[in-house]
């Protein structure tokens, strides 16, 4: 548990001290002033909470120094670290419901969506598990490129489209390839599309479709790859990919990045997606199931 929360704790030192570095000042050693509480809302609307979630987590700060007592500045920190991990689930276990059971991943241009694909892989198969990777981004010059280049480095089938060709055509053949090689799992990168070009959208749903006639049932999961250094717009982001493929899960890239970090708690009371991997590094093993706690402490530092 102890090497769990070190590797948190070093893989979100940026996003601690941009998200979360005043909080030591602020709860020191001193009374509670009236002050506090405009301070502690703009730390935490400046971490990226949210207002909805700020204004709820003040209010339960309020409430615990009413009914308990606190005087001093410095008890605030626990009842924060509390109230911050009430508002993260813990993820659910990843289920292989088929064989092959298909997990489609999407997201904007450059969120890390093909690199966090290659070491989903490796994960699963570190797991046990017979992947495949699909390389349906066809838009990009180098993402089938980079996708090759990770899968060589961590030893993954990876089947993948020429530049320019069909994803859906890509996806079609990939699961096909599975299926016959008797794959337990297929993960597809997708190419990178911005939520709000109707066109791509469009583009991204016809491969879901395509998914679904490739093998029925399929896509099984749909996770979508957020890169954490956008901040609150990666929740308009998750909105609107939930709304066009109806995303099942995230996956938190670049949190060892200056990111604040607290849009994560802004996902969750919004739309109720659970968090299910986080990045903290560049290494295949840097990509960790995401652990609510250790996400706190880290970037609260304690």
């Amino acid at each position: 548990m102890a090497e769990i929360f070190s590797r948190w704790k070093t893989g979100l030192a940026r996003s601690s001290k941009a998200a979360f570095g005043r909080l030591a000042g602020l709860l020191g050693a001193t009374e509670i002033a009236p002050e506090i509480w405009d301070d502690l809302e703009a730390l935490l609307i400046q971490a990226d909470l949210g207002l909805e979630t700020t204004a709820s987590i003040l209010e339960a700060l309020r409430l615990a120094v009413r009914t308990r007592g606190l005087t001093r500045a410095a008890e605030l920190h626990s009842v924060l670290e509390v109230e911050l991990c009430r508002r993260l689930d813990p993820p659910p276990a990843v289920q292989l419901p088929d064989s092959p059971t298909v997990i489609l991943l999407v997201g904007v241009n450059g969120s890390g969506k093909t690199t966090t694909c290659a070491k989903l892989g490796r994960r699963f198969a570190d797991e046990g598990r017979s992947v495949l990777l699909v390389g349906a981004d066809t838009f990009r010059a180098a993402a089938v490129d980079q996708l090759q280049v990770w899968a060589g480095r961590l030893d993954l089938p990876v089947i993948a489209g020429q530049m320019g060709s069909d994803p859906g055509a890509v996806v079609y053949d990939g699961l096909q390839s599975a299926i016959a090689r008797g794959c337990e799992l297929v993960l597809v990168d997708t190419a990178g599309r911005l939520h709000t070009r109707y066109n791509l959208m469009e583009e991204l749903k016809k491969v879901h479709r395509v998914a679904g006639k490739a093998l029925p049932g399929a896509p099984h999961a749909v996770w979508l790859v957020l890169d954490a250094t956008t901040g609150q717009n990666a929740l308009v982001q998750a909105r609107a990919f939930k709304e066009a493929v109806g995303v099942t899960g995230l996956i938190l890239a670049k949190l060892d990045s200056s990111a604040r970090g607290g849009m994560a708690f802004a996902i969750q009371s919004e739309l109720g997606l659970p968090i299910l991997f986080a990045g903290l590094g560049e290494k295949a093993e840097d990509l960790t199931p995401f652990d609510p706690q250790a996400f706190v402490r880290g970037i609260l530092e304690v």
